[in-house]
């Protein structure tokens, strides 16, 4: 199986990435093998643009069997507390739209896209088919949504909370889920909790444990896909 892996960032991808594995002719991209599988592991840089922009590259350049994403992510659940890892089967671009006053209307509700526009399912990104590996299946499905501001501040907290019930929050996961889904290709998002999406509090983080969880996470999926 041909397995592409992508990251935002170097650190959340390297306990997962074997010490001097083969560079590609792709740009940020470095090969290896594992369990029999081919894998290409990429990372993007932080954000929705770096991540569509770069996927859409390497995807448009090379086949797959499966795509996995993985990073960290802000929990709005407090049932999913730091150090948790999540399979994200729904997200949603919670910023795109437009602001009426106080109120925020989507890309939907002015009527620029339409609800079930593909890749779209009422207003989100689906995995509708996720793959069939027994240890993705372990953990909690959860949704969440894609941001390029990370929320901090209560009231804002608390709107994007009311308005579409997301779990989890990242930067990156719907751009992958996006890119993905226009390609026709088996994938899957999955994240570890860093923190509780409030206030900013770095001295509450967990990004090192985290850390820890997704590779051990990802390598079991690696090892049954």
């Amino acid at each position: 199986m041909r397995i592409l892996i992508v990251a935002a960032t170097d650190w959340e991808i390297a306990p997962i990435v074997p010490a001097g594995c083969g560079s590609s002719d792709i740009p940020r991209m470095k090969s290896y093998v594992h369990a029999g599988h081919e894998i290409d592991a990429l990372t993007t840089g932080v954000g929705m643009v770096a991540t569509a922009a770069w996927c859409s590259r390497v995807l448009a350049e090379r086949q797959y069997d499966l795509a996995l994403n993985v990073g960290l992510c802000g929990s709005f659940d407090r049932a999913l507390a730091p150090e948790r890892v999540v399979h994200v089967v729904r997200d949603r671009i919670a910023e795109l739209g437009a602001e009426d006053g106080d109120a925020f209307l989507t890309i939907q509700e002015l009527n620029l896209l339409g609800r079930d526009e593909f890749p779209f399912v009422d207003g989100q990104l689906l995995n509708s088919h996720p793959p069939a590996i027994e240890p993705l299946h372990r953990l909690p499905a959860v949704a969440g949504i894609t941001v390029n501001t990370v929320h901090g501040n209560e009231r804002s907290i608390a709107a994007a909370a009311d308005r579409f019930g997301p779990q989890v929050e990242s930067m990156e996961g719907a751009a992958f889920m996006y890119a993905c889904l226009i390609h026709g290709l088996a994938f899957a998002q999955v994240r570890a909790v860093s923190n509780f999406v409030e206030r900013r509090n770095r001295g509450a983080w967990k990004i090192a444990s985290a850390i820890d969880a997704l590779a051990h996470a990802a390598r079991s999926i690696l090892d049954h896909a």
